[in-house]
């Protein structure tokens, strides 16, 4: 069935997606559209309904609210967001206030999200003003990087004319040593997969297909990470010329990028390139001359976390419910519309353009061969430097944190690295561990994105393991058995724990656990069991009250 609703929505192509056209239009209010739409792609109505009630932004109960407070995990922890909903409610109305996960501003917390806006720090100190529709003044994510070479966040491409002699540079250049450049540098994805991006290049650009398509992930929302904010807000040529180049690379003529709704500068950056790359012939019809065409466009993601994972981007953009695919076949042979794909995030991108600029041998001696390069880590507010930071692969992690982050400014206990689904690291590890993938998956840990959320000294493990419990129950595409049922069981178990109407019995518990990590389809519902066991390892005394030790 799926694989039908991809070759019709593919009939009507990128441009005017599917995706698109159900975002745009409130398809549950109007059925004459729905109709059309429907009739527009050879498609039952019910498939558009199924897709449309999938994301929560464009439910109604979400529509009926003016006003939503960042519930991610830094912004849980650092103890902000209940006042900052007090507040709200007694502007707006108690009913008026709904959630979202993660706005990205995790270096000053006190986020939320009002009319298409997001605010942070002592914005809410101007809450008067904003209701107005007045402009604040806001503040920046500070940014600063500590490489041996910066890949991500030097000057290089800071202006269009800069943007056009490279692309001038690379038309001329052997398809093949682009590759080779990749291959040679050792880049590996940047969203936590660490597949080697040249190696996903060349799969693609060898793969049969009268169509070819590239995307940019940038729908990872990960709480602590704010680094695609700075890519996409500080960098965004970096980010769309390695987009380019992929697409000459694998002989595609379009791309898209599917951007968080929960970004709006982002996009309002990234739309505002595209629209002037396309003026000075940068992207479009025959290329400063020459003939290769190649155009881009933007998806804007309306709250759904399993977007990041891209085969439920795909079908996101295909108009499908954003389930997730059992592969293979991999998107490079099979990917939009059934065609090959290259799905690369926001910093794998950017990085692919670094290192075309500066040479693969300078990315390739920073770290070793399977973490090589530069990372950027994403600081939190618990840090005396919040931040985000470009760093060399290999760095101790005690040195980012204490020197590069300035140490704390209150007691911690432990770091979630890597987003929800990233290991649960204890203050006493830090010493021994180093920036490096391989590193933090051998000690049962996962970097993943790089991103670190702070969890304070007097902050409940048993409350930190019911918020990911509950993150994965509501943020699962609900396809396999595992993910869908284990999270909501998890998260009924701790509801019992919080409430002191039961106890949590633990050896059910870790068989749970370990259903859900070799069971689940995808990443999400599979690899949240990690901090999880990590918390139940390193601080099991701590939760001991809580758990029966069942037979």
């Amino acid at each position: 069935m799926s694989k039908n609703i991809s070759n019709l929505s593919g009939r009507i192509g990128l441009k005017d997606n599917l995706f698109k056209q159900i975002s745009e239009n409130t398809l549950s209010e109007k059925p004459q559209d729905i109709k059309e739409i429907a009739k527009k792609h050879n498609l039952g109505v019910s498939t558009l309904h199924g897709a449309e009630s999938f994301y929560e932004f464009l439910r109604p109960a979400h529509r009926e609210k003016k006003a939503f407070v960042c519930n991610g995990s830094a912004c849980m922890c650092a103890g902000t967001q209940e006042k900052l909903k007090d507040t709200l409610k007694e502007k707006l109305g108690d009913d008026k206030v709904g959630e979202m996960f993660c706005l990205g501003h995790c270096y000053e917390n006190n986020a939320f999200h009002y009319d298409g806006e997001n605010y942070a720090g002592k914005d809410i100190e101007k809450i008067d003003q904003i209701l107005k529709g007045e402009d604040i003044k806001q503040e920046k994510f500070f940014s600063k990087s500590f490489a041996t070479t910066s890949f991500l966040m030097d000057d290089k491409f800071s202006s269009t004319d800069q943007f056009k002699d490279q692309l001038n540079k690379f038309l001329k250049v052997d398809k093949k040593e682009i590759i080779k450049s990749l291959l040679d540098s050792n880049l590996t994805g940047r969203g936590g997969a660490g597949f080697p991006t040249g190696m996903k290049w060349d799969f693609c650009s060898k793969a049969k297909g009268d169509k070819k398509y590239v995307l940019c992930n940038a729908d990872e929302g990960d709480s602590g990470a704010f680094s695609d904010r700075y890519l996409l807000e500080d960098q965004p040529l970096k980010v769309i010329f390695g987009m380019v180049i992929c697409g000459l690379v694998i002989g595609s003529d379009e791309g898209v990028l599917y951007i968080r709704g929960e970004y709006p500068k982002s996009i309002e950056a990234i739309n505002g390139c595209i629209n002037e790359l396309k003026k000075l012939n940068l992207l479009g019809e025959n290329i400063l001359g020459t003939d290769f065409s190649f155009d881009l466009g933007i998806c804007i993601g309306q709250g759904a976390y399993i977007c990041g994972e891209e085969t439920a981007l795909i079908a996101s953009i295909e108009g499908r419910r954003a389930e997730v695919d059992v592969r293979p076949p991999f998107p490079v042979t099979e990917g939009l519309y059934k065609k090959p794909t290259v799905v690369n995030n926001v910093e794998t991108l950017a990085a692919a353009t670094g290192i075309l600029i500066n040479g693969s041998e300078k990315f390739s001696a920073i770290g070793n061969k399977k973490s090589a390069g530069t990372k950027l880590v994403c600081l939190d507010s618990f840090f005396n430097n919040p931040g985000v930071y470009e760093i060399d692969m290999g760095t101790s992690m005690k040195k980012i944190f204490e020197e590069i982050g300035g140490g704390y400014k209150e007691a911690v206990k432990a770091f979630q690295i890597g987003g929800p689904l990233g290991g649960v690291v204890p203050l006493a590890e830090i010493d021994n561990l180093n920036l490096d993938f391989q590193e933090f998956t051998a000690k049962g840990f996962m970097l993943g994105h790089a991103s670190v959320v702070s969890i304070p000294k007097d902050f409940s493990m048993s409350e930190y393991i019911h918020h990911l419990f509950e993150f994965s129950a509501e943020e699962s595409c609900g396809k396999c058995f595992p993910g869908r049922l284990g999270s909501y069981r998890g998260k009924e178990m701790f509801d019992q724990a919080k409430k002191k109407t039961a106890k949590i019995p633990l050896k059910l518990l870790n068989e749970l656990l370990v259903t859900m990590q070799k069971g689940c389809l995808c990443a999400l519902c599979g690899a949240i069991p990690t901090p999880i066991m990590n918390i139940l390892k390193y601080f099991g005394d701590e939760m001991k009250n809580d758990m029966v030790k069942d037979n």
